[in-house]
Order: structure tokens, then C-alpha cells, then sequence
């Protein structure tokens, strides 16, 4: 086989769905798969998937590539894991089957108790872990089930529970290593993780009630994972990088370097600000909503971002697609957006698990404002796309807020990086142009693979994995900063009362 016709296979597991493809020293991404997830929140805060429904459906792309890739005469050479963030799981060692649903990234049923946490520890844990105590914790919710869940609590006593967020569960069934092992941009989403140390904070684990001895071991984002099980996959080939998907589609966007920003668009859309190997001074009088993360590390050297999200607004789409019947996919709000040129008043607050910006306020709801009788569907397509792009755009503040450095443009990638409406509306909103890259809905796909082959197997360091990159097109601001600043205050004021009427619920006085 001659060199470019080597690929790494690469999963990008989400929240969503799953998915499986090839990527040659091109970087061109090939032989697709995919396949959609449930997600299930059977009462408000508590948001689940079933881990075991999860891996059968990442298996199940996965051979279905290899099977294509096989068929194309491509030699996979190496695998490379991208996974969703922070949803933790709790399984049976001996059946390898999960015990308990999944806590989703997005789940809230521990925030008051969380809360009650915050006096003493926020101030140690922003600045050492780079975020506050928060609104979910996968240790304080295995420690609940270590508790009170006769399955967990037995597995526990007979030295057959392992725990761990999706890339553990992953690893453990892909790798002859069968050990419970985490990266660091996984890790930092859970909430434990000493930025600077490249180790947990033992004394926070400890005031969480969850046993040391089932935290997974830190390897790199980077690294050698064993090989994989051929029994499992058909394949015998190194592990070598495993990272959360959006630090993974920052890669594959190709932002690598300080000062640059980007936002993935998925379940939720997560804007990254790269500040490069210094941790920038986090105080507890910064936004509550920006988190510090680890963006990648690989050759013992951490690369930090500043992160600031917005939990459903793929997610949100589906939801109105799929359960209210509004539209018939989010295709037809974004072709439907396209028809006219404003809102008329409409707005669109995609906060259907609380909202983090301006504001960490976990009991803030979705909501769709100022329909009037002569409102037309199109304009509430655009009123949707508009609320996600106005919400994105203050997580950009948000992380600028904080930063040392400013960023001149917004990279951006994931599924509803493809609507032209909603990226012109974000360069409108923002102030800045905003590049789309090509294949960008593919981005953490080919970003892991950048960090699996990025040490002689395909590329030989990140920069030449990054100059396979094509720009796709450039979204240049056309409203003025006057026009621009009447839209903001809207949002703003829209978001203030918002804010307003869920902390009249947090004091007691909401129905």
C-alpha cells in the first residue's frame, strides 16, 4: 500500500448520534456512517441515555465503515476516539453491560445540592479546575447511585463496578488494555481535573462522597491506548488518541493557535477561545458561564481554550422539529429563514435545560416571544436561528471578557454550520466575519484522526495535518454597529426578564 492510501478509522461519538469514517493524509473524510441516539429526560433536570444502546450503535458504524473501507482498498492503520462530553456511566465489569441510564453532559438534578456546595469550594475550583462547583457532577451522581442502587451498591462490594464518561466506557470495550483510563479534554468537563497538575482534585472527589479507587487513570488526549480487539472490530491496530468532540473539532477546524476562536455546532453549540500553554487568571468575580479547558495534550504540553456554551440548540431544533411538528426537519427552518430578512419582533430563547450566558441559572426556560396575529413560519425560522446566533454570540463575549488576547474571526463547524442564514446572522450579530471550513460537519472526525497521525503515521506534527484544511466560505458583517447594537439590547432585555422570572422561582414565589 502506498502512504495515502493509509486512513485511521475515527468515531465521533455525540449526544445525538454516532458516527464512524475514514480519514487519509489528505484529510479527506470517507466511508461515513452514521447512526442517531435517544435521549430521554423523563422529568425536568434529569437528562439520560442508555450507554449500552451507545456502544452496540458505535460498533455497529464502525463495521460498517471498515466493511466500506475494505471494500475501497484502504488500509486502516490506526483508531482515533471523539466523544461527547462529560455523560458518565456506571457498568458491570464481568457482563461489560451498563447498570444504570447514563447522566447526559446536560442533565441538572444535582444542581441545589451542588449549589449548597459552591460557598466553599467555587473559589478553589475556578481557579485550580477552572470552573465553579456547577449544576452537574458525574461523581456526585455515582456517589448517589453508590448510595441507594442495589445493582451499583453490589457491583461495588464484589470489585465489579467501573465508572467513567463515554471515552472510558468506550476504551474499555475497544481495547485489549481493559482498563478504565480518561483524557484531558474529557476530564475537564467533569469537573474535577487540576488544569496545571495533570491530576484530580483529590479533596473535591472526597467532598463528593465518591471513592477514589474508581476514578479512571489520566492518560493524553494523544496517546497509546493498546490496540484494538479484533474479536470486537476485525481490526488489530493502535489506539492512539482519544478527546472530547468539540476540542477534537477544534483541531479539525484547524484552530491550533492562540487567539483563535471557533464554535461547533451540535447538540449544543461550544465556543472555544485558544489562549494558548498559559491558564489565563480565572476569578471567581468572572462569568460564572466561562470555563477554562484543557484543548489538547499531547507530548506533556496542555493547550488551554476558554469555553462558553449553549446546551440545546441542535438539540433544540430536533426537539421542535420532532415533537412539536412545527417543521419537518431543520433543513426546512433554515431554507424557510432564508425567505425574509427579519424576525418582526420574534424571539427565540433556546434555553431548554437552563441557560449558562449571561447568567449560570440552571431553572430559565425555552420560550418564543412577540407572535402577533400576522407572524408567518417564516419569520419563527428565523427568529430560531436568530436566538441560537445571538445566544453564541454571547458566549463570545464571554470568553473575550476574560481573555488576554481578542479574537479577528469565528471558525465554525458541526451540523448547523451548513445554514447560510444562520452563519450570516452570527457575523451580523458578532461583529466579525465567520469562515466555515470545508466538510466542517465533519470536523471532530477529522481532527481526532489529526491527533492520532500527527507523529509520523500520516502527518508529521498538527501544522502539517492542519494545511489539509479548505475554507468552505467567508461571512462578512453586513449590519451596521448601530443596528447591531438595537438587536442586542432586545436579546438582552428578552434574557433579563427570563432571568428575572426563573430567580422569582428559585425564591419560591414561581407556580
Amino acid at each position: 500500500m502506498t502512504r495515502n492510501r493509509n486512513v485511521i478509522l475515527a468515531i465521533d461519538e455525540g449526544t445525538s448520534g454516532t458516527r464512524a469514517a475514514v480519514v487519509d493524509a489528505d484529510g479527506q473524510v470517507s466511508c461515513l456512517e452514521y447512526l442517531p441516539l435517544s435521549v430521554d429526560s423523563p422529568r425536568p433536570g434529569v437528562v439520560e441515555q442508555d450507554a449500552n444502546a451507545i456502544l452496540e450503535k458505535t460498533l455497529a458504524v464502525c463495521r460498517a465503515t471498515l466493511a466500506r473501507a475494505a471494500s475501497e482498498q484502504l488500509n486502516v492503520v490506526a483508531l482515533a476516539i471523539a466523544t461527547q462530553r462529560a455523560t458518565a456511566v456506571l457498568w458491570d465489569t464481568h457482563t461489560g453491560r451498563a447498570l444504570v441510564p447514563a447522566m447526559v453532559w446536560q442533565d441538572t438534578r444535582h444542581a441545589s445540592e451542588l449549589d449548597r456546595l459552591a460557598a466553599k469550594w467555587d473559589s478553589t475550583l475556578i481557579e485550580r479546575v477552572g470552573r465553579p462547583a456547577g449544576v452537574r457532577s458525574p461523581y456526585l451522581w455515582a456517589a448517589h447511585h453508590l448510595q441507594k442502587t442495589p445493582s451499583v451498591i453490589l457491583a461495588q462490594r464484589e470489585r465489579r463496578l467501573a465508572f467513567g464518561t463515554i471515552d472510558t466506557w468506550l476504551l474499555w470495550h475497544l481495547s485489549n488494555e481493559r482498563v478504565c483510563v480518561t483524557t484531558p479534554t474529557n476530564a475537564t468537563s467533569a469537573s474535577a481535573y487540576l488544569l496545571a497538575e495533570h491530576r484530580y482534585c483529590l479533596d473535591w472527589i472526597d467532598a463528593l462522597g465518591f471513592p477514589q479507587s474508581l476514578l479512571p487513570e489520566l492518560r493524553q488526549d494523544a496517546d497509546e491506548f493498546g490496540r484494538t480487539r479484533p474479536e470486537v472490530l476485525g481490526i488489530d491496530v493502535p489506539i492512539l488518541a482519544c478527546a472530547g468532540d468539540q476540542l477534537a473539532g477544534a483541531v479539525g477546524l484547524g484552530c491550533l493557535d492562540r487567539g483563535q476562536s471557533m464554535c461547533v455546532h451540535g447538540t449544543g453549540s461550544f465556543v472555544d477561545l485558544l489562549v494558548g500553554t498559559q491558564i489565563p487568571p480565572v476569578t471567581g468575580t468572572s462569568h460564572d458561564g466561562t470555563l477554562t479547558m484543557t484543548a489538547r495534550r499531547q507530548h506533556n504540553v496542555s493547550h488551554y481554550s476558554l469555553e462558553t456554551f449553549v446546551a440545546t440548540t441542535g438539540s433544540a431544533l430536533n426537539w421542535i422539529c420532532e415533537k412539536l411538528h412545527w417543521f419537518d426537519n431543520p433543513a426546512q427552518i433554515s431554507a424557510l429563514a432564508a425567505t425574509v430578512n427579519s424576525a418582526r419582533g420574534v424571539t427565540f430563547l433556546p434555553a431548554l435545560t437552563g441557560l449558562r450566558v449571561p447568567q449560570l441559572q440552571p431553572n430559565a426556560r425555552a420560550s418564543l416571544c412577540g407572535i402577533s396575529i400576522a407572524t408567518t413560519q417564516a419569520e419563527i425560522a428565523y427568529a430560531i436561528l436568530e436566538g441560537i446566533a445571538h445566544s453564541v454570540a454571547l458566549c463570545i463575549d464571554a470568553n473575550q471578557a476574560i481573555a488576554d488576547v481578542e479574537a479577528s474571526e469565528l471558525v465554525v463547524g458541526g451540523g448547523l454550520s451548513g445554514s447560510d442564514t444562520l452563519l450570516q446572522i452570527q457575523a451580523d450579530l458578532s461583529g466579525m466575519p465567520v469562515r466555515r471550513m470545508h466538510e466542517s460537519d465533519r470536523a471532530s472526525l477529522r481532527g481526532i484522526a489529526f491527533l492520532a497521525g500527527s507523529s509520523g503515521l500520516l502527518w508529521d506534527s498538527l501544522q502539517q495535518a492542519r494545511a489539509t484544511t479548505v475554507t468552505d466560505a467567508v461571512f462578512e458583517p453586513s449590519a451596521d454597529s448601530g443596528a447591531r447594537a438595537k438587536r442586542r439590547a432586545s436579546w438582552h432585555a428578552r434574557v433579563e426578564a427570563e432571568l428575572a422570572h426563573a430567580s422569582a422561582f428559585d425564591n419560591g414565589c414561581g407556580d
